[in-house]
């Protein structure tokens, strides 16, 4: 395929002022061209993340933050298409379908890299903080890093799998639950926990979302899920528990940082429970996720952490998706509406997913 004329600029989501007062501007900026190794992307949809708002906000515990490394244009759930190929790149072509995922690259050539389990890459470069995010229209991708996407999934689908589906993939793998088991999403409502839900029901366990709002209630209950109102119920964690067989919760998966302090006490008296922490605390947020050392005993409960998915992850989660198991659980909208939707993402307002679509006005 001959390669499609290329613009000089494209529109990018820019973020002015980081920090707490931080506010979202769509600017023309400069195309960037490929290295050797590199592929040069035209993005169809981007994801909106809360991550996105946590690094304008400047509110996590990083070395550095995105300004730091001349970054303005955050996001990493991308997905679009090659529109030009590096020169020394091999299996790639123009017109190919790819997405880009949080990590923007690895370094391949360590302990965490050969064991599958890069995501903890001490060299990992980190889309949208150490690179420019998928945000921008137009932008670079390791040839060896980017994620195919499979045809019959649509780009607004594809885009939340690169960070909130894969995510949930690797954690729910990693939990070790199974088929029948009982798994509560606190925050569910919210764009990574819906994509949890709706890979727990595809893997054959039973989701419990806890959130709030009518339509988050629709949308969980859309996914399979029993919901649990958190402003409507008395007492939440009995509620769970009583959903729950009576017994309690075999999986607690926390992507919503607020809801940590009540995670132990979904499990009412299961025994080898697990909590998966996923969500990410901002630095002055007091949070800790603890108990007497006899509930551990008691209850053989384990408590561990997971981070964003993997190439593998990816690829999983869009297997589900073109066999129409991950539906569509985003609104999306044009470059127009871009500012306005990352503030309401800041102030919690979004079921699932906000989709911008580099193409509708």
């Amino acid at each position: 395929m001959a390669e499609p004329e290329i613009p000089q600029t494209c529109p990018a989501g820019v973020v002015v002022n980081p920090g707490p007062n931080f506010h979202l501007e769509v600017h023309d900026v400069p195309v960037p061209s490929p290295g050797p190794n590199e592929l040069l992307l035209r993005l169809n949809c981007t994801g909106l993340c809360m991550s996105d708002v946590h690094y304008m906000l400047n509110d996590l515990p990083l070395p550095k933050q995105m300004q730091d490394f001349g970054v303005y244009s955050p996001g990493h759930e991308g997905a679009g298409v090659v529109v030009k190929v590096g020169e020394q790149v091999k299996g790639w072509k123009v017109g190919d379908r790819a997405g880009v995922k949080p990590m923007w690259d690895v370094c391949h050539n360590c302990e965490q890299c050969w064991t599958g389990i890069e995501q903890w890459c001490g060299s990992k470069l980190n889309t949208g903080i150490e690179v420019v995010g998928t945000y921008q229209q137009y932008i670079t991708s390791p040839a060896l890093y980017t994620t195919r996407i499979p045809d019959g999934v649509p780009d607004e689908v594809a885009g939340p799998i690169m960070c909130a589906a894969s995510t949930m993939h690797r954690a729910l793998t990693d939990s070790g639950l199974k088929a029948g088991k009982w798994v509560v999403f606190p925050g569910g409502g919210g764009g990574v926990g819906i994509q949890g839900v709706q890979l727990a029901k595809a893997m054959g366990m039973r989701p419990i979302v806890i959130d709030t709002g009518d339509a988050k209630e629709a949308l969980a209950k859309r996914c399979g899920a029993v919901f649990i109102d958190f402003k409507k119920e008395s007492n939440v964690a009995a509620k769970v528990v009583e959903t729950a067989d009576g017994i309690g919760a075999h999986g607690v998966m926390v992507t919503a940082w607020q809801t940590y302090k009540d995670s132990i006490s979904y499990i009412g008296s299961r025994i080898g429970a697990i909590i998966t922490c996923i969500g990410l605390p901002p630095t002055d947020a007091d949070v800790t996720v603890g108990a007497n050392p006899l509930i551990y005993a008691a209850l053989k409960l384990t408590i561990t952490g997971s981070i964003v998915g993997d190439m593998q992850d990816a690829a999983a989660a869009l297997e589900y998706a073109r066999r129409g198991e991950l539906q569509s659980i985003c609104e999306v909208r044009g470059l127009s509406k871009f500012p306005e939707s990352v503030q309401q993402l800041k102030r919690g307002e979004v079921a699932g997913r906000i989709v911008i679509d580099f193409n509708k006005e």
